[in-house]
């Protein structure tokens, strides 16, 4: 009798194997993502705080229709992905969103995407060695970019000059901030790293609290009520950085809405619905530098900014229409705004009553051992000794 024999099993193809998450509105995409996934976008130029969030979902790799890095700067979010250990295809085309389904398990391997057998894209990876030499190539053309920078400066400059000269235009706040310190918090990467080094100044200090969009929710998963919220304009990106919950728009004492100039596209009637009345701001600033400019116009003594963008890497790696007005609101806000990051560094926190008790008790002791070493000491410490003694021994017999 012939015994049946074990077929050996065929090996699994190479590659990653992961579900296929596909949307050319990063926004979008990012609300959907799974650990494991794939996420196919695309995104050119991918920026710090959209490689946070794709490191955050635990995504398998990330394939990108439009090159990682384009070379007109050095953005930053590829290396975050790359050192997280996160596989990067780009440069597949757009094509790739008719040929890749989404909520499909594909495979990548070796810059290909496969469904089932069939190839379905293909583009380059963008390992640690490649990365670094086109970062040292982006550096290198900066100064184009740096042109159109200044350029962009200079017709927000004659848009806005009421607002950043004479603060006209900026609604009236029913919040007060004259001679007291502001925290204006941005959603970002680090915004609750940033918030949790600042728990001692915000117990101490009791500054009034002005949330950017999502940075209103962050300050209620901390235990915190914003006194302000300032809301993007209607026109920008839906996405969780500008949604904010009903709960944290009913909390705060004003709500502000950003129109752009020349457009009537408000959501007051939905918030007028929840019981909010906003205050509608009409400017071509973003909203982190409307929360600036408020604190600003409201002579805030101190302003002291969560999660916003400080660095010219930052301004670059931002890839938005509001590097111009970042950078003359940190002008016009100049000496009042400090970096959230450099608070601890710099407070030493409020004196309290028992750090007075505790001088003087400290005082005290030394004074009183400086009389112990003089004669007159002595001849106390000796007609005290019988007293003390006494004394001693009526406390020992009371005890059990």
């Amino acid at each position: 009798m012939k015994l049946p024999t074990r077929q050996p099993r065929e090996a699994a193809p190479p590659g990653i194997v992961g579900t296929a998450r596909v949307d050319r509105r990063t926004p979008t995409l990012l609300s959907r993502l799974e650990p494991g996934d794939i996420a196919v976008l695309d995104h050119l130029d991918m920026d710090r705080a959209t490689a946070q969030r794709l490191v955050d979902a635990e995504v398998a790799a990330v394939v990108n229709a439009s090159p990682f890095i384009s070379g007109r700067y050095p953005s930053q979010g590829p290396k975050i992905l790359v050192d997280a250990g996160i596989t990067l295809v780009d440069s597949v085309g757009p094509e790739s969103f008719r040929a890749l389904k989404d909520g499909r398990s594909v495979r990548l391997h070796q810059g290909s995407v496969f469904a089932g057998d069939e190839t379905v894209a293909s583009g380059r990876v963008l390992d640690a060695d490649l990365l670094n030499i086109e970062l040292g190539d982006a550096r290198s053309g900066m100064g184009s970019q740096l042109d159109s920078f200044t350029h962009n400066t200079s017709e927000f400059l004659r848009r806005e000059q009421d607002l950043l000269l004479h603060g006209r235009g900026a609604p009236r706040l029913g919040t007060k901030m004259a001679g007291r310190p502001v925290v204006v918090v941005v959603p970002g990467p680090d915004h609750e790293d940033e918030l949790k080094g600042l728990r001692r100044y915000l117990r101490e200090q009791r500054p009034v609290l002005v949330a950017v969009d999502a940075g209103a929710d962050a300050l209620l998963a901390a235990g915190m009520k914003p006194d302000v919220v300032v809301m993007s304009s209607p026109n920008s990106a839906d996405s969780d950085e500008t949604r904010v919950s009903p709960k944290a728009l009913r909390g705060a004492e004003d709500v502000v809405v950003l129109v752009d100039r020349g457009t009537g596209r408000t959501p007051m009637d939905s918030l007028e619905r929840l019981g909010v009345r906003p205050l509608r701001f009409e400017t071509g600033a973003t909203a982190e530098d409307a929360g600036l400019m408020l604190a600003s116009l409201g002579e805030a003594s101190l302003i002291v900014a969560v999660g916003a963008h400080a660095s010219l890497d930052d301004f670059l790696d931002r890839q938005r229409g509001g590097l111009a007005s970042t950078f003359l609101t940190r002008l016009r806000v100049g000496a009042t705004l400090v970096d959230a990051r450099t608070v601890p560094a710099l407070y030493a926190g409020r004196v309290r009553t028992w750090h007075l008790w505790l001088i003087l008790l400290a005082g005290l002791v030394a004074v009183v051992a400086a009389i112990a070493v003089t004669p007159v000491g002595q001849q106390w410490l000796d007609d005290l000794s019988p007293h003390v003694s006494d004394l001693f021994d009526r406390v020992k017999g009371l005890l059990p």
